[in-house]
């Protein structure tokens, strides 16, 4: 395998795999750091179309290994980190900090601060508050 990591913008064919980084993230990653109820109350998609127009809406970019996605991220409109997730079999890889590195050469364009989740605090960001489920 070629490790050499692409970062592009997202496109609306990337609908299906960011579904399945988000999944399987959240489910496969994230259970280390949060409970049973808030990975249950995370980890869903119930509206494919929702998710879809949501992801175009904004700045997002997809990182990619071999052609194929493996992480992606995305700005809100006020330029916050809103989601960040990379593919359970890539994660501490290099896809994981090239995500981080294009959302933050848009942060810093931006006045805004970050709020992402706690497994980022070890790529240097840091959670400023935590939703309750």
């Amino acid at each position: 395998m070629d490790e050499r990591i692409l970062i592009r913008p997202y496109v609306p064919g990337d609908v299906d795999a960011t579904i399945e980084i988000f999944l399987r993230s959240i489910r496969e990653v994230s259970s280390k750091d949060y409970s049973a109820a808030e990975i249950e109350a995370w980890a869903k998609v119930e509206d494919r179309g929702l998710w879809a127009e949501r992801r175009i809406s904004r700045p997002g970019w997809i990182a990619e290994i071999d052609e194929e996605p493996v992480g992606f991220s995305d700005l809100t409109d006020d330029g916050c980190l809103d989601m960040m997730f990379v593919h359970p079999d890539f994660q501490g890889a290099a896809s994981q900090a090239a995500c981080c590195a294009e959302s933050r050469r848009k942060l810093r364009a931006s006045d805004s601060s970050e709020s992402i989740p706690k497994p980022a605090a070890r790529l240097g960001h840091f959670l400023n508050a935590k939703d309750s489920v």
